[in-house]
């Protein structure tokens, strides 16, 4: 008999994961509800929700991390249980216990459980004790040469939160602060442990499901090791180019690991496994993970149903889980730059629109229209394409991110799309360095047609322009009764002069002028560009002929901002005046804010008048989940200073001047990093 049947959920999350939840509940008859943060106010998880009630505020920390708040919200919305997603308070024990002592259902695993994994020095100690392959640690105060490289990370987070890699001994102590720094600001805890680090790892881990009668599944095997900043970009199931053998000790070692917890619902043992095969527990994620759709996939269930199922003390359907069938891959997209440092993107998401087919999913939190905000994880959407082969799932996502219809800000698209054809991913050849050796290829500026897709968006524009209109409108018959045909009051039986567009290129900022003319026809048509005709064009849609191959193109037009779709390629222009004006210029040594952001804190003894090396750190900058350093661009002397902690600032912002001394000995200054 169940004990705990859930009527209403809330849902202590936002974005994808709130929508992808809300799904599974108007699947099971469940009514929902949804809490939102003032920046979230018309967030697509707000309107799927039945109910919503707000949190007052922006900040995470005012809203969805606030326990108390979320727990009478619940109570407010009538609520009789919670899920917390991923994230946030998804693994806060403190925040499972509150949410029990107030008689409501939690979806999750129980307290116990999550204590013991809360800590990743804890969890270790207890790995150790139940035979799970370990890495061995090391004490950071009596480590040598022979132990480098190393491993910081935080103990009580993750994301990538609070990890360094550090090569050199001399390193070693200002990592140490740096890692306990950042992590006790995201994690209130600063508390850091080193281990090995293992060269060319790769990062597999395990789907776990219990329930609280004795069954405990395994759920296959995940690779997850395509990784920026230590955070996931693209994941797959079954992980590829694993013996049986590796498989089975997986297998064993994730259940081991929930026996020795006492663990209820999904969960996830994550390992490293070292190029020689061998695997070392890393940490259990007691929660689901953003990944778990490809697992989903591969085994035909639906992960959160069975969580629900177990919330309310029903059993797992079976002793063993499912036979696995097929592969799947997913590919995170996210609102970035790749070839700037990964750099978050913000601002209006003009369309978002992934094809849809067998095989294909997608999961978001935005639909076209929605802005991304500068407050959260920069995520869009997750794409995951499943397929009886490993071969031709890839092949299925990478086709359809390609085809993807994405307007706004710059994202990781052609990345994914790029690392998904890349012989290496091709090959399976995956290790948790694979950004490092090949990022500069990945976003290297590609050929493409450029030119030919910005003459489709010049005919396109042609054709929505007032003259187009009227010209239309002027040969157009009239219907019996209707009213005159337009009248021009002077035209001339000569052929239309030339008309000159100029478009920018984004974001390389290549600059393409297109030539066309209007005939008496109305359609507009190439102007002097051998090959290449016009067979139809409208405001949104223009077909050519280029050297005898007819090419479609979509064309979305944004202000001065030009959207054009290809069957291959996508592509984004400005519309530049016809006469470039001067523009102004921001003063030589200026700092700007490369993103919208919360100033966290200056290099110590930072103020106007001092003097400062090329590449030295100056301001930190936090902005979507993420800590960026501002770097002084040359040696000389800081002549203005306009940031201080706490200040909010715009993309752009102007931070700091440093003046250049011309006499200062060059120092090649380093590309800007980004820590997550």
């Amino acid at each position: 008999m169940r004990s705990d049947v859930i009527h209403t959920l809330l849902v202590a999350n936002r974005g994808e994961i709130a929508c992808r939840i809300f799904r599974t509940c108007r699947d099971l008859g469940i009514t929902t509800v949804a809490v939102y943060s003032d920046a979230d106010a018309d967030a697509l998880h707000v309107r799927e929700a039945d109910l919503a009630v707000r949190l007052l505020g922006a900040a995470p920390a005012d809203t969805y991390l606030r326990g108390d708040l979320v727990v009478a919200a619940a109570r407010a919305a009538g609520a009789d249980a919670v899920h917390p997603g991923y994230g946030f308070l998804s693994e806060n024990a403190a925040f499972a216990a509150a949410v029990q002592d107030a008689g409501l259902v939690w979806v999750g695993p129980p307290v116990k459980a999550i204590e013991l994994m809360a800590s990743k020095t804890r969890a270790k100690e207890l790995m150790a004790g139940a035979g799970v392959p370990l890495l061995a640690p090391v004490d950071p105060a009596t480590a040598g040469p022979d132990d480098l490289p190393l491993l910081l990370k935080a103990a009580a987070g993750g994301g990538g939160r609070g990890m360094r890699i550090v090569r050199e001994l001399v390193a070693l102590p200002g990592e140490l602060l740096a890692a306990a720094a950042e992590a006790a600001s995201a994690f209130g805890d600063g508390e850091v442990f080193a281990e090995p680090y293992v060269e060319r790892g790769r990062h597999v881990e395990v789907q776990v499901m219990a329930d609280a009668h004795d069954t405990v599944w395994a759920l296959g095997t995940r690779d997850c090791s395509l990784q920026r900043r230590h955070q996931k970009v693209i994941e797959e199931a079954p992980a590829p180019g694993l013996d049986e053998a590796l498989r089975t000790r997986l297998h064993e070692a994730a259940v081991a690991a929930a026996r020795a917890v006492g663990y209820r619902g999904a969960g996830t043992v994550e390992f490293l496994v070292s190029a020689e095969g061998r695997p070392y527990f890393l940490e259990m994620n007691t929660r689901l993970q953003v990944e778990h759709p490809v697992t989903e996939a591969v085994f035909g269930l639906d992960l959160v149903a069975l969580q629900l199922r177990v919330a309310e003390g029903e059993p797992l359907p079976s002793p063993e889980p499912p036979q696995p069938s097929g592969h799947a891959v997913e590919a995170r997209l996210y609102a970035e730059d790749p070839a700037r440092d990964w750099q978050p993107q913000t601002g209006a998401l003009l369309t978002l629109e992934v094809p849809e087919g067998p095989g294909l999913r997608l999961d978001t939190g935005y639909t076209g229209g929605d802005t991304i905000g500068v407050h959260y994880d920069p995520m869009i959407a997750k794409v995951i394409a499943h397929a009886p082969t490993r071969t031709e799932a890839v092949r299925l996502l990478a086709r359809a991110l390609e085809r993807a219809r994405i307007h706004g800000p710059v994202t990781n698209r052609d990345l994914l799309v790029r690392s998904l054809r890349h012989p290496d991913f091709a090959a399976a050849r995956l290790d948790t360095g694979f950004y490092d050796r090949h990022l500069a290829d990945l976003t290297a500026p590609e050929a493409g047609d450029p030119a030919t897709a910005a003459l489709a968006a010049t005919l396109a524009e042609a054709v929505r322009g007032p003259e187009a209109v009227r010209g239309a409108e002027a040969v157009r018959p009239t219907r019996p009764g209707g009213p005159a045909p337009a009248r021009f009051g002077a035209w001339r039986n000569v052929p239309s002069q030339p008309q000159r567009k100029r478009y920018r290129s984004e974001p390389d900022g290549t600059e393409h002028e297109v030539a066309y003319r209007t005939p008496r026809t109305g359609t507009p048509e190439p102007y002097e560009i051998p090959g290449t005709r016009a067979l139809a064009a409208t405001p949104d849609r223009v077909t050519l002929e280029v050297d005898g191959l007819t090419r479609h193109f979509t064309i979305t037009a944004d202000g001065d901002r030009v959207h054009v779709d290809a069957a291959d390629a996508s592509y984004t222009f400005t519309a530049l005046p016809r006469f470039t004006d001067p523009a102004t210029h921001t003063a030589p040594g200026s700092l700007l804010a490369p993103m919208p952001g919360t100033v966290v804190r200056l290099a110590e003894g930072l103020a106007a008048g001092v003097t400062v090396e090329a590449g030295q750190p100056l301001i930190w900058l936090e902005a979507m989940k993420m800590e960026h350093r501002i770097l002084a661009p040359a040696s000389g002397t800081l002549t203005a200073l306009h940031a201080a902690p706490g200040h909010q600032v715009e993309v752009g912002a102007l931070l700091a001047v440093v003046q250049e001394d011309p006499a200062a000995t060059p120092v090649p200054v380093p590309v800007p990093e980004e820590t997550a």
